[in-house]
């Protein structure tokens, strides 16, 4: 049985017409607006895109509501437990898990591609010795398509694979470069006998005068992190992607996009934030005071790393990061006073009404920092961290939307300028 349409009806006019309801397999249903502005004559307006569905897509879904977030049905509490960045990421791009054959030629191919070509380090000289990294990421790898342009027919499935697949392989391999331009240490090529986030730190602190031994500590929490960053439905950076992509481009420039994206503070650059806040506030004994002046709306402090614009309820990213912090600085055998700082912000917080009430829980952002940090990354490096993950997510929005193509994205404004004047001679002013 079908469903019946809304019917919007122009009460100046009398004119009505039907919007035809459209059902996912799981969250709020949406009408069809498209035929408002040739029936009635007018656009909707929505800043910020808050209530508006930009697309169909099959592969994350999330209930601000009840705190839900899946990879493609699967729970992300049983991913982070259970699996792996590379099993995830091979969900995300191809819709199910892998078996052993398919995740053993997937990890290989991956290993295949992780080495860049060589100019590029180059490039990557060329930046001033203290460039943001992100500002090298984001030009490094919009110029991919400059270095590996044989196979960029995009409407072929198989290159735009082999893109997607390059994309995986190379973005540890180019923060890890540009990090360590950063830091005026010789190139650091991928050692292909270490799985994903081993070869990653390898090539972030391996140096020519020792050995160096990745902590197996260190890779299991990036391989966490990864996972819980991968992808999250159509959030700034995404669908930036998902935009240029749908004039055609390719996805080195697509992806770059997404990177300048996710460089805002608002965006990737949050955990950024609340590392400066919980330094800002510098001990446990100042934490009611910063809590009184977050909640006093005259005073321009905010608390970062609290709320967040799906989430109405615990994120729960959040919970799971929480308890791996607890076990990174553990095993570590560190005494972190920020987590410490932490802890007792989050306690308060959560015990006090005006969070409550405003529903302002901590999010992933919260304790992703406080890892980082415990891990030897360097505080600018954090959003680079945030790109090498969220870049498995944008390649299978952008494969996504490339398998099923929909016009060019172009979302119209509500213009609040000057209505039609004539121009006068410049010495007439």
């Amino acid at each position: 049985m079908s469903e019946k349409p809304m019917i919007l009806t122009d009460q100046n006019s009398g004119e009505s017409v039907e919007l035809p309801i459209n059902r996912g397999t799981e969250g709020e249903p949406t009408f069809e607006i498209k035929a408002v502005p040739s029936k009635l004559g007018y656009f909707t307006y929505d800043p910020g895109y808050a209530a508006t569905a930009s697309c169909t897509s099959k592969i994350t879904f999330i209930d601000g509501g009840m705190g839900i977030l899946r990879y493609r049905g699967y729970p992300i509490e049983q991913l982070a437990e259970q699996s792996d960045f590379l099993e995830v990421a091979f969900l995300l791009m191809n819709g199910e898990l892998p078996n052993r054959a398919e995740y053993d030629e997937f990890t290989a191919e991956i290993t295949y591609h992780s080495m860049v070509h060589e100019k590029l380090n180059t490039f990557i000289s060329g930046f001033h010795y203290d460039a943001h990294p992100m500002a090298m990421m984001a030009g490094v790898v919009g110029s991919l398509a400059a270095f590996y342009h044989a196979k960029l027919d995009m409407s072929d499935p198989g290159h735009r694979k082999l893109a997607a697949m390059r994309m995986i392989s190379k973005m540890p391999t180019i923060a890890a470069a540009c990090y360590r331009h950063h830091m005026g240490w010789p190139t650091a090529y991928p050692p292909n006998g270490l799985n994903y986030c081993e070869r990653f730190l390898h090539m972030m602190f391996s140096v020519p005068a020792e050995t160096y031994e990745v902590s197996s500590v260190a890779a299991r929490a990036f391989d966490l992190l990864f996972i819980l960053h991968a992808d999250h439905e159509q959030n700034a950076s995404t669908s930036t992607v998902r935009l240029v992509g749908s004039t055609g481009a390719n996805p080195y420039a697509c992806v770059a996009a997404g990177i300048s994206a996710l460089w805002g503070p608002a965006h990737g650059g949050a955990n950024e934030q609340v590392l400066k806040m919980l330094e800002q506030i510098g001990d446990v004994s100042n934490v009611p005071k910063f809590v009184a002046k977050a909640k006093d709306r005259d005073d321009p402090f905010r608390m970062m790393g609290f709320g967040h614009r799906v989430y109405k309820n615990f994120d729960p990213r959040a919970t799971i990061i929480r308890e791996a912090a607890h076990e990174v600085l553990s095993e570590l055998g560190q005494s972190d006073p920020l987590m410490d700082l932490a802890l007792e912000l989050e306690r308060i917080a959560l015990e006090d009404e005006y969070f409550i009430e405003k529903k302002l829980y901590p999010n992933v952002d919260f304790y992703s920092g406080i890892i980082y940090r415990a891990l030897g990354i360097p505080v600018s490096m954090f959003t680079v961290m945030f790109a090498i993950a969220r870049t498995v997510g944008w390649v299978s929005q952008w494969l996504e939307q490339s398998d099923n193509p929909t016009r060019i994205g172009r979302p119209r404004q509500v213009y609040a300028g000057e209505t039609e004047r004539n121009y006068v001679d410049i010495d007439q002013r």
